[in-house]
């Protein structure tokens, strides 16, 4: 059976079909409300918000698993009182309607101490997983070796976004899904590097999927305005992704094309710091 990804149209969610369907959803980043208290901000909890959210997608895709591809939690390095109320109640809800893979990122530092008892919720390594034939990271470490050889590879992490600027300088964001290709050469190189053997064969060039972030509070990175070293996480970072021939999505399914090509856009080229667009080299004509 051929596999299928289909992001749920104006959310930031996939269904992933195998051989099972799989709802996955990224960045949820439960406890953020407590973190803007602390900040000087009153929100109140959208936890049961989020839950009903989820309830949602859950109806409309009726999925064999779900899939929580890290960041469920937001305070680091502590448990904040909000998480340990909030935290076992929001995943024994949802697996109630299927079995719930954790693939940890770098906000869930002791989540295992949260997990319901008696719940089907598996928490796997931080260095990702393969599950029904694809393969699943959160992004804030190397891959596994074992996804490499895969034709999918699902990420999170950057929360990538698309800013939109007009004439008068009025700016928008906008959540994008990104798609592109694993640079295998430097991913090789990095595990040669730290004595781990990954043959240049075992990199089938898979098509990775970055996830926009499921809670909106917590911001993101405007990929038409950042390079590489700009990202979060060494996959990210160090050129193992092709940016440039990346594909960009809109929630609503709109594709924008080619991020190279995108920065080239006057509403979507990068500006400089003080809030003007910047001219691109030999293109002084470009903006009037």
């Amino acid at each position: 059976m051929a596999i299928e990804i289909t992001p749920i149209i104006n959310e930031p969610a996939l269904v992933v079909s195998n051989s099972i369907r799989a709802l996955v959803i990224a960045d949820i980043h439960l406890g953020i409300e407590w973190d803007l208290y602390r900040s000087g901000f009153s929100i109140p909890s959208q936890m049961e918000q989020r839950l009903e959210r989820i309830r949602g997608y859950v109806r409309e895709s009726a999925p064999d698993r779900i899939i929580l591809l890290g960041d469920v939690k937001h305070n680091v390095p502590q448990i904040s009182w909000q998480e340990r109320d909030e935290i076992p109640y929001f995943l024994g809800s949802i697996a109630e309607y299927a079995p719930v893979d954790i693939l940890p990122g770098n906000h869930d530092g002791g989540i295992d101490l949260l997990l319901p008892q008696g719940r089907n919720i598996k928490l796997h390594p931080s260095r990702g997983a393969v599950l029904d034939g694809v393969g699943y990271f959160h992004g804030h470490t190397w891959p596994a070796p074992e996804l490499l050889p895969l034709q999918y590879i699902i990420s999170a992490h950057n929360h990538p976004t698309i800013r939109f600027t007009d004439k008068l300088g009025y700016s928008t964001v906008e959540p994008a899904w990104i798609r592109t290709r694993l640079n295998c050469e430097v991913v090789v190189e990095h595990f040669k590097s730290i004595g781990v053997e990954v043959k240049t064969g075992m990199c089938c060039d898979p098509r990775i999927f970055i996830m926009p972030a499921f809670n909106e509070l917590c911001g993101g990175v405007a990929f038409n305005e950042s390079m590489h070293d700009d990202l979060l996480g060494p996959v990210f970072s160090s050129e193992a992704l092709d940016l440039d021939n990346a594909e960009v999505y809109l929630l609503d399914g709109t594709n924008l094309g080619v991020l190279k090509n995108i920065r080239k856009m006057p509403e979507t080229r990068k500006r400089n710091e003080s809030g003007k667009k910047r001219r691109s080299k030999g293109a002084r004509n470009e903006i009037r």
